[in-house]
């Protein structure tokens, strides 16, 4: 790279400018005007889960401030806003009576979008299954694919004539892995016997929402997001190198590589053969779906090393404080070249059409001081990132948008309120919104004039 100053010029008029937000984290008002139980207002009410027991039951009140919200990122000159909607505002039971209430609550956020000239690109799904569902397997049910289907169709049929960009799901990896297989997210149960279940239902999921979305909607552009990382070796060893073949068909192949008709990654994860169990003849094809864009989420690489204890995969991710590297209050390694690796890996498949950073952020410990938060960390960040996302584009022609995560302050799931992404600083006490420097400094970056 050269140490030419990088403006949203250089990407063109095309390229897609946003910030982004999800619903649980951000909303608040859990049980307001309808809305019903989620797997995450059971799972944090449980002892430890949730660091220092916070919960998401005010969080940033979106709920209630989304104009104020919405304000502040036209005052950002932000283009672009990424939410999601919430599965039980608008289907409290999952898969029962519909909450007009719910759905009002979205045309009105939308209607505020499109009256700022901000356009939506809504998620459907991220991570706030029903309780109802729940109880009845969730994921691991594959009646999931019918309660998935219709939750999908309400939400095309009410807001097809508004919403032009649509996200099935956010980061599967994430939710299964880390609410099936290690119990740390909701709904907090383990082992292969949920997560191989829960794997296949939601890549089955992956392709009946694009589908049905189409069916409804032909026009519209339909994508999902997958979370990735850079995966190389601790060192040049065989058996190092080994393990981060495995860790990288893990993390960044097995979601992806189903849906484009490659099948699951057998040959580097074995274990993964027993999802055929769960597998109906025709699901092979199912699982294929036309993406019109794919979201990538990248925030750091991960470096991996050969474990013996550590069954299936014989692999350890050795953490950033113990490699000596600069990293955020995540603990996760500021890498800047992992998202051009990212963009450049998913590009490369010939099944997909368009790329999109649906997600890239960073944590770190923000203070509020004169009514002003230098987060000034941060701010490298985003240049660093902005700079290898420039350097995709300048030899990548599927690449077309960048998304900051987040808009605000909010929920940091297993890390509550400690965790701080926002361009927005949020006072929890009394939900005041400050802009951060980083967020006059994507308002500066995203109104260059030559």
């Amino acid at each position: 790279m050269s140490a030419k100053k990088i403006s949203k010029n250089d990407f063109g008029e095309d390229f897609i400018w946003g910030v982004s937000a999800s619903a649980l984290q951000s909303e608040g008002a859990h049980q307001t005007d309808g809305k019903g139980i989620s797997i995450w207002d059971t799972f944090v009410t449980k002892k430890n889960k949730i660091l220092n027991n916070d919960h998401h039951f005010d969080a940033a009140n979106f709920y209630e401030n989304y104009k104020t919200d919405i304000d502040l990122i036209k005052q950002m000159r932000i283009p672009n806003f990424r939410f999601s909607i919430a599965w039980t505002r608008v289907i409290p039971d999952g898969d029962g009576a519909i909450n007009q209430a719910g759905l009002d609550f979205y045309h009105q956020v939308i209607d505020y979008c499109l009256a700022n000239e901000i356009t939506p690109f809504v998620t459907l799904y991220h991570w706030d299954l029903p309780q109802a569902l729940e109880d009845q397997g969730g994921w691991t049910n594959r009646a999931i694919l019918n309660w998935f289907e219709n939750y999908v169709a309400v939400c095309i049929n009410e807001f097809k004539d508004k919403v032009t960009h649509w996200m099935v799901l956010n980061e599967p990896m994430v939710f299964t892995g880390g609410g099936y297989f290690l119990g740390i997210h909701a709904p907090g149960k383990k082992g292969f016997k949920n997560f191989i279940p829960a794997m296949h239902h939601a890549l089955l999921c992956q392709a009946i929402g694009c589908n049905t979305i189409k069916k409804i909607a032909p026009s519209a552009q339909v994508g999902t997001t997958f979370s990735c990382s850079y995966i190389t070796p601790y060192s040049n060893s065989n058996r190092d190198k080994k393990a981060a073949k495995k860790v990288d068909a893990l993390l960044n192949r097995l979601f992806i590589e189903p849906a484009l008709g490659l099948g699951y990654p057998f040959d580097d994860l074995p274990f993964l053969k027993r999802v055929k169990r769960y597998m109906l003849p025709e699901d092979e094809q199912l699982m294929k779906v036309a993406f019109d864009f794919i979201g990538i989420q990248n925030y750091t690489r991960e470096v991996v090393a050969h474990s013996y204890f550590v069954p299936h995969i014989k692999a350890k991710i050795i953490p950033a404080d113990k490699r000596k590297v600069f990293y955020t209050a995540m603990d996760w390694e500021v890498y800047p070249e992992s998202i051009y690796e990212m963009i450049t890996k998913f590009s490369a498949y010939q099944g997909v059409k368009k790329v999109i950073v649906t997600e890239n952020g960073a944590s770190f410990p923000d203070e509020i001081i004169d009514n002003e938060v230098a987060d000034e960390h941060r701010i490298h960040y985003l240049k660093a990132h902005i700079d290898q996302v420039y350097r995709s584009h300048q030899t990548n022609n599927k690449l077309e948008g960048y998304f900051v995560w987040s808009l605000t302050d909010n929920f940091e799931w297993a890390e509550g309120y400690k965790q701080r992404f926002g361009l927005i600083y949020i006072n929890y006490q009394t939900q005041k919104r400050t802009i951060k420097h980083s967020g006059l400094w994507y308002r500066d970056f995203l109104n260059f004039e030559l």
